[in-house]
């Protein structure tokens, strides 16, 4: 082996680029080993030069693709493995904080209204700005959506409970303080369960239970809006706009359930309309605390939220999708791993995160309930709860998501739970209104006939959500009842399960009903020769026959290897080829069959 001693590392690189055959060198250069660094050890000047020529050789693309494919399914595999050897070393534990805006017109504690859309600072009181003098006057009306969430939520309300100024001095805090409900919060020890189709972790199992610690009534902040390099705008606007902090117990192991966790939480705020909007419009917001030890560690002295045992946590301010809640968490998760396993110790820290990043940064150390120094609020009296009050709003509570979910998979509907999910979801319940007031029309039309009524709700689920839902989305129009009254699109399902028209003809009715024809649709279907007439036995013979012949090698695939699967190929010509609207799938395919399989 030759050894080169440079005193510049970035000669070598000079002397490859000035010979690809080989390399030269000079006697000069070789000085005492003391007095120089040892860049390189490099193999005889052959085989370099065989190296360098095998690099240039021409590699075909095909092979190009095959090799990064299979470097990528390598590199893919691994990482999944990796990520299982530091699931079964590691643990993870997620705690959620949730601050959602009350759906209510009112300020917590001033009559300025809480619309956000106004221009800035022009909703706002004197107290809103603390402004000298101006005393706290608690609106009683806040407390109403407060109390349907905290019920939604299984928690129980507190007889009486207390609010606290949190101090800490910000631009967006005009007082110097929040205030919030810290010692005694109006709803404790509530919880919330996750099931598999929430979209939890698959090692979480089939359901996940997850306690929530107290929920509490605290102000908003004022918007902070940015303008670099050090321009920065304030609107008080949002000061003491009514919020709900719901605090979950650390009992989440996995970035998806957690992420389940809040999608959950806010599906059950919007169905209770304790709130008027979700993550994506801003109306409610996520801190996440995480940390991590090791399984087989002893629980130790530390404590995180009354739960002892668990590794110094951190907590990412303001995530604003379901996305950047698991995001975050991963990327967190995995720099406190790389810490501990470097031998480092993990901080206490509030840290931020950026959607599109891959790490998140640091914004101060975390501060505790001694920073903060919580005292009891001496301008505003004890919140006082009658049952009364409570046994009103239970009564009136809508039906939760978890028992709509029973209700359309059950024996009355019998959606499959991926319809179930949207129905309850779209449109904020409207959705689901829509879908049962048509099923509703339908059985009226059909006299609950069982024959016609067996599969009802999965037919009208997939009109409302599937070819309406098409429709809407090749049109580019946003769905509104009124597009498609309930009446027409019951009326058209009807038609089509008394056989009276076919599925071709069914899709293009509503076709002309959303783009605005007025018509009843048996008038419709009249005028436009739209009802079916059957094609005899005869006329589907030959359509059938006309079908076969021009395909002959894959009817001999569908004798020799019974792949019926292809007749539906051939039910498709034969639509084509008949008249519009005449020929029905189910009588298609039985003669197509017949012809077929039996000959």
């Amino acid at each position: 082996m030759l050894q080169l001693w440079l005193r510049q590392p970035s000669g070598v690189a000079r002397s490859l680029l000035r010979s690809q055959s080989r390399l030269l060198y000079t006697p000069k250069l070789r000085t005492h080993p003391h007095n120089l660094t040892r860049v390189a050890s490099l193999p005889p000047v052959r085989y370099l030069h065989n190296s360098i020529q095998k690099s240039q050789e021409h590699i075909p693309l095909r092979q190009q693709l095959k090799r990064e494919s299979k470097s990528l399914k390598s590199r893919k595999k691994q990482r999944r493995e990796d990520e299982e050897a530091s699931r079964r070393k590691w643990e993870l534990t997620v705690g959620i904080e949730i601050h959602a805006q009350l759906n209510i017109e009112s300020k917590l504690f001033s009559r300025a209204a809480t619309s956000t859309s106004e221009l800035p600072n022009t909703n706002v009181a004197l107290f809103d700005l603390a402004f000298p003098g101006s005393q706290p006057e608690f609106q009683v009306a806040t407390l109403l959506p407060a109390l349907r969430a905290a019920i939604a939520l299984n928690c129980d309300i507190q007889p009486v409970s207390r609010f606290d100024r949190k101090h800490y001095f910000y631009q967006d805090q005009p007082a110097g303080y929040q205030i919030t409900q810290y010692y005694e919060p109006f709803a404790r020890n509530g919880h919330v369960d996750l099931f598999d189709y929430d979209g939890i972790a698959a090692e979480d199992g089939d359901k996940v239970r997850i306690d929530i610690k107290q929920i509490q009534l605290e102000q908003d902040t004022a918007k902070s809006t940015e303008y670099p390099p050090s321009t920065q705008l304030i609107d008080f606007n949002r000061v003491s706009h009514p919020l709900i902090e719901i605090i979950t117990m650390p009992q989440i192991h996995t970035p998806a359930t957690a992420a389940a966790c809040v999608r959950k939480i806010q599906a059950i705020l919007q169905s209770c309309s304790a709130v008027t909007t979700g993550m994506e419009l801003g109306g409610l917001r996520a801190d996440v605390n995480v940390s991590v030890r090791q399984r087989d560690e002893a629980p130790g002295s530390h404590q995180y939220d009354g739960v002892r045992g668990l590794g110094q946590r951190t907590e990412i301010k303001n995530l604003s999708s379901f996305k950047a809640v698991e995001d975050a968490i991963i990327a967190e998760k995995n720099r406190q791993i790389g810490i501990l396993e470097s031998g480092g110790v993990v901080e206490g820290e509030t840290r931020g995160w950026t959607i599109g990043s891959t790490e998140t940064r640091k914004l101060r150390d975390k501060e505790g309930a001694v920073d903060y120094r919580y005292m009891p609020d001496p301008d505003i009296p004890p919140l006082i709860i009658g049952k009364d009050l409570l046994a009103a709003l239970e009564d009136t509570l809508p039906t939760s998501p978890d028992k709509l979910v029973e209700l359309l998979v059950g024996p009355e509907y019998r959606l499959p739970i991926e319809d179930a999910k949207p129905l309850i979801e779209l449109n904020d319940g409207a959705r689901l209104e829509y879908y049962q007031d048509v099923v509703d029309i339908v059985r009226s039309l059909q006299g609950r006939d069982p024959k016609l009524n067996t599969d009802l709700g999965r037919t009208v689920g997939n009109w409302v959500l599937h070819e309406l839902g098409a429709l809407l989305t090749k049109e580019e129009i946003d769905w509104e009842p009124e597009l498609v009254p309930a009446q027409s699109l019951a009326e058209i399902i009807d038609q089509l399960q008394q056989k009276r028209i076919t599925g071709p003809t069914a899709k293009v009715v509503l076709s002309m009903v959303l783009n605005g024809d007025k018509r009843p649709v048996q008038q419709l279907l009249e005028e436009e020769n739209l009802l079916l007439r059957p094609l005899s036995r005869e006329e589907y013979i030959a359509l059938a026959e006309s079908a076969i012949s021009q395909n002959p090698q894959m009817v001999e695939q569908i004798r020799s290897k019974n792949q019926l699967g292809k007749l539906g190929w051939f039910v498709g010509q034969m639509m084509r080829t008949g008249e519009k609207g005449r020929v029905e799938a189910q009588k298609a395919n039985e003669i197509l069959q017949e012809l077929i399989m039996q000959k």
